[in-house]
C-alpha cells in the first residue's frame, strides 16, 4: 500500500505544479529578479518600417471590419505596410480586397494552410519587422507601437501580443472557461517574459524580426509557437506585451472550442517532437525549465496523471483512511460538476461554477484526442475555422 500512496502523491504533485505550482514558483523567481535587477531603460521613440500580414481563408464576411481596424492603428502610415494573403479562398475575398489600392493582396488558388501562406507572404516582406494577425481578431490602436518598441533590443526576436476573450453573463461554458484560462495564461506569459523569455507566442497577434524568420514545413500545426520557440532556442528572447492585444469572442460552444483545442494539442505533440533536438537543458537551461513547466507537462502527461490519481485514490480508501476518503469525495464532486456543466451546456443553461470544471476536463480530454490524431496523422495543416460571434473594437 505504501508504494500506492507514494505514487498518488507524486501524481498529485506534478498535476498541482503543472497548473498552479509553476505559477507560484515563477512569481517568486520574478520577485527575486526585481530585487536584484533595478535597471530601467529610458523609453525612446522607435518607429521602424513594419509589415502587417493578415492570413485569410474565406473571411469575406469580416474583411470590412478588419480593414477598418487595421487602418485605425496608431502608427505612421508611410511605415506600415498592410498585406492580406487569401490563398485557397473561394468566397471572393481577393476581389473585395483588390478594391483597396493601399493594401497588398496575395492570392493563389492552392490552399496549403496557414503555415504555407505565411511562408509565401514572407517572400514579399521587405521591412525589418513583420506582424501577423488573424483576420477574426481586432487590435487596439496602440498595438503596433507597443510591439515594435521592444525590438530596439537586438536580442529580442519575437514579441507576442495578448489574446483577450470577450464574453458576457449569457455566454456558454466555452466562454466562461476560455476567458478564465486566457487570463491565467496571460499572467504566466507576462511573468515568463519578465524572468527570461515567454514560452511561445499566440498567432492572433505576434511579431518577428524578419531576418530571423525561417520557413517551416507546411504541415506545421502551431506555426506561431514553433517559429517563436526556434528563435528562443537560438538565444533570442520572446517578449510578451499585454498592451498590444487582439480581441476575439469565445467559440460559439464547447464543441467548436473542442475542435480548436484538439488541433492545438495535436500541434503541441508535434512541436515537442520537432523541438527536442534544438531546445535542451544543456543549451538553454532556464528557457528549458520554463518550457517544460509551462508547456510540456500540460501538453503530455497531466491527463494520464489525473486518471491515475482517481484510480490510486480508489485503492487507497480501501484502508479506511478518512483523509483519503475526503480527497475521493472532492474528486467525485469535481467531476460531477463537469458532467453537470456538460448537461447544462447542451440545454443552453448558464451556471458558471460548473462550467470551469467542465472546461478543465475538456482541455485534458483534448490532450488525449490530440495525441491520437497526431499519431494517426489525421490532423492536417488546413482546418475549418471555429464558429464565433462577430467582434468589434471601439
Amino acid at each position: 500500500m505504501k508504494w500506492i500512496e507514494i505514487s498518488f502523491w507524486i501524481c498529485m504533485g506534478i498535476v498541482f505544479y503543472a497548473f498552479l505550482g509553476y505559477g507560484i514558483v515563477l512569481y517568486a523567481m520574478v520577485l527575486i529578479k526585481r530585487i536584484v535587477s533595478k535597471d530601467k531603460l529610458e523609453a525612446k521613440p522607435f518607429e521602424p518600417a513594419v509589415t502587417l500580414v493578415i492570413p485569410c481563408f474565406n473571411e469575406a464576411d469580416i474583411l470590412r471590419a478588419k480593414i477598418a481596424n487595421s487602418k485605425k492603428l496608431d502608427y505612421p502610415a508611410d511605415k506600415l505596410k498592410i498585406v492580406f494573403i487569401t490563398d485557397g479562398s473561394t468566397d471572393g475575398s481577393d476581389c473585395y480586397l483588390n478594391a483597396w489600392p493601399d493594401i497588398v493582396v496575395l492570392h493563389e488558388n492552392r490552399r496549403g494552410g496557414k503555415t504555407a501562406a505565411e511562408n509565401r507572404a514572407m517572400k514579399y516582406v521587405d521591412t525589418p519587422f513583420v506582424i501577423f494577425s488573424d483576420a477574426n481578431t481586432m487590435l487596439n490602436s496602440a498595438a503596433v507601437k507597443n510591439i515594435v518598441k521592444h525590438f530596439e533590443d537586438d536580442m529580442v526576436g519575437c514579441v507576442s501580443g495578448e489574446k483577450r476573450i470577450i464574453n458576457d453573463a449569457a455566454d456558454s461554458a466555452s466562454a466562461a472557461g476560455e476567458g478564465i484560462y486566457w487570463k491565467y495564461e496571460s499572467l504566466l506569459k507576462k511573468l515568463d517574459s519578465e524572468l527570461n523569455s515567454a514560452c511561445g507566442a499566440a498567432g492572433e497577434l505576434v511579431a518577428f524580426r524578419s531576418s530571423l524568420y525561417r520557413d517551416l514545413p507546411e504541415d506545421t500545426l502551431l506555426d506561431d509557437f514553433m517559429q517563436s520557440m526556434q528563435m528562443a532556442a537560438s538565444g533570442y528572447r520572446i517578449i510578451y506585451e499585454k498592451e498590444a492585444y487582439a480581441v476575439e469572442t469565445a467559440s460559439e460552444n464547447v464543441a467548436e472550442e473542442l475542435k480548436r483545442k484538439i488541433r492545438i494539442c495535436a500541434g503541441g505533440w508535434q512541436s515537442i517532437q520537432r523541438l527536442s533536438g534544438n531546445l535542451t537543458m544543456q543549451k538553454t537551461p532556464l528557457l528549458y525549465f520554463q518550457y517544460v513547466s509551462h508547456r510540456v507537462l500540460r501538453w503530455t502527461i497531466t491527463p494520464f496523471l489525473l486518471i491515475a490519481i482517481f484510480i490510486l485514490n480508489m485503492y487507497i480508501i480501501k484502508s479506511g483512511s478518512q483523509f483519503y476518503m475526503t480527497i475521493m469525495v472532492a474528486q467525485v464532486l469535481f467531476y460531477s460538476a463537469a458532467i453537470i456543466g456538460y448537461i447544462l451546456e447542451n440545454r443552453r443553461v448558464t451556471f458558471k461554477p460548473v462550467f470551469v470544471p467542465y472546461y478543465f476536463c475538456i482541455m485534458n480530454y483534448a490532450v488525449l484526442a490530440g495525441l491520437r490524431r497526431y499519431l494517426s496523422g489525421q490532423q492536417k495543416a488546413t482546418w475549418d475555422k471555429a464558429q464565433r460571434k462577430a467582434v468589434t473594437l471601439n
